[in-house]
């Protein structure tokens, strides 16, 4: 395919790039329906000119149609887009990314959306998509899936399907960090497994603990049951914080905030702070997940996009603990850039 659309690009640059264009406009009334025509030129930043001939065209070869509360895709633009995706991929030079980071990064397997989530909203519902199929293509069997809170993982939670002639159990990976409940892992993992029609645990701790709280209910009966089926997990799915920003989440004591300033801590993860170079320069005492259980999960996704999270995302991938990425076109630049100066 590549080497065709090499061809294509000398031959026909200007159908290949209209091509584009009519595709970015099909694919934002697919994310957003129903969507009126100023809708469209503020998602695809494309003049309203071109935009309402795109629409026109759309209509008149029946991919889309009109509705009381705008425009809606149907069942053919659908197909269209299932047809196109890994062509415009292609075409974008999504799929050359893939394979540059995952050369870059020694792991198994990256996927790369569109756009930057740190700009626009829908960015990170695609990195959700793009990790419930990656997870439908993945599961074979009823599996036990470990997921962490945060944004992303909520919009894992949006996108979540019932995968195939399978069940799964979701568990939280860690305590409930201080933030919006929609955001904590307890309320993801019951909305993931009403959405897959799966079953799931809760884990009722916060995060982070004292030791002596740490050590007054670790020996909890539900709490070491629900710690077992974590620690157990098949999958575990996880995003990737801002090293300062979670330290402000958690209410991080002053002295500590100095600390990761000093050690220069770029990125956390499960209650793990790292430095660019991926050295672990603080740990917090957290319920869940420990990053020496990854060595024996069969398959640790690891879900972040957005340039923002570029440095944070390096510094938890040189522990080598995740065997897949899923981020965005803006961070996976990012990290690409800096491995190549």
């Amino acid at each position: 395919m590549k080497e065709l659309i090499q061809l294509q690009k000398v031959i026909f640059p200007d159908l290949l790039e209209i091509m584009q264009k009519r595709y970015s406009v099909l694919y934002t009334i697919f994310l957003f329906e129903p969507i009126g025509r100023r809708g469209i030129v503020e998602q695809t930043k494309m003049p309203e000119r071109l935009v309402r001939n795109e629409i026109e065209l759309l209509q008149n070869q029946g991919l889309v149609h009109m509705t009381t509360k705008g425009m809606a895709i149907t069942d053919e633009g659908k197909n269209m887009i299932d047809e196109l995706h890994e062509f415009i991929r292609e075409l974008s030079g999504l799929t050359t990314l893939e394979i540059k980071l995952q050369q870059i990064m020694n792991i198994d397997k990256v996927i790369v959306v569109a756009g930057d989530s740190d700009k626009d909203g829908f960015v990170k519902q695609e990195l959700g998509r793009a990790t419930v199929a990656f997870l439908n293509n993945e599961i074979k069997k009823d599996v036990t899936i470990a997921v962490t809170g945060g944004t992303t993982m909520a919009a894992v939670a949006d996108a979540m399907v019932p995968f195939e002639n399978h069940q799964c159990l979701f568990v939280p990976a860690r305590g409930g960090v201080g933030e919006k409940v929609e955001n904590q892992a307890n309320t993801i993992v019951a909305k993931m497994a009403q959405a897959e029609k799966g079953d799931y645990r809760l884990l009722h701790v916060p995060d982070p603990l004292s030791e002596t709280l740490y050590q007054t209910i670790i020996n909890e009966p539900s709490i070491s049951d629900t710690l077992a089926l974590i620690k157990n997990a098949t999958i575990v799915l996880h995003g990737i914080g801002e090293a300062l920003s979670m330290a402000e989440r958690r209410r991080t004591p002053e002295h500590i905030t100095e600390k990761l300033i000093r050690e220069k801590a770029v990125g956390e993860a499960f209650g793990y702070y790292f430095n660019q170079e991926g050295k672990i320069v603080h740990k917090v005492r957290t319920m869940g997940i420990q990053l020496e259980d990854l060595s024996s999960t069969d398959c640790v996704v690891t879900v972040a996009g957005g340039i923002s999270k570029a440095q944070a995302i390096v510094s938890f991938l040189e522990q080598r603990k995740s065997n897949v990425l899923i981020t965005d076109e803006a961070a996976a630049t990012e990290i690409v850039n800096q491995y190549l100066i």
